[in-house]
């Protein structure tokens, strides 16, 4: 039984709890797959560091945090600052250069430019957390990208799903071309 933990931080207001919750159900509802979503929040709800945990498991998952990441996902500098020690040995470290600098790590580091990308293809920082998810899956296939498709289409505003579709194969581009 093969589990894989994830940690996601970000400022309370960038998505990244959002993130999470579209990659748990994509797992659990379209791809018969375990997952447990948990999540925290800093001293504000927006702007302070918010941190959400997954694993995702095809067994039984037994306890709802993340102890060590096989995935940790970064997108502002003091949220890293105090979660990078959550990430394995070798873990494979997702970041945003536009707000963190990474520092001497046990990982693979991936530094995406996830929003100066969806800001300068589609206009729209909104969808920001969407192609986060996106790079997560091209980077690991974590997910297959019809099941993320699916619970944006079932979970998010009809208005906005092709905006969120064209944020996530943004991010899908970007995970593959770095992995």
């Amino acid at each position: 039984m093969e589990s894989t933990g994830m940690v996601f931080t970000a400022s309370g207001g960038q998505g990244v709890i959002t993130t999470a919750i579209i990659l748990a159900r994509a797992a659990t509802i379209f791809e018969g797959k375990n997952a447990i979503q948990s999540q925290s929040y800093g001293a504000a709800a927006r702007g302070g560091a918010t941190r959400a945990d997954i694993l995702i498991s095809d067994g039984n998952l037994y306890y709802p945090k993340v102890e060590e990441a096989d995935v940790f996902v970064a997108l502002m500098q003091e949220g890293y600052d105090k979660y990078v020690n959550v990430i394995k040995p070798g873990g494979l470290m997702i970041v945003d250069p536009r707000y963190v600098t990474t520092g001497n790590v046990n990982a693979k580091i991936l530094a995406l430019p996830m929003y100066d990308t969806v800001v300068k293809e589609l206009g729209k920082p909104i969808v920001y957390s969407v192609c986060v998810v996106g790079a997560l899956i091209g980077a690991t296939g974590i997910c297959k990208p019809e099941s993320a498709i699916s619970v944006i289409e079932t979970a998010m505003p009809p208005a906005f799903f092709d905006l969120n579709k064209q944020a996530l194969e943004l991010g899908i581009t970007l995970g593959k071309e770095a992995a």
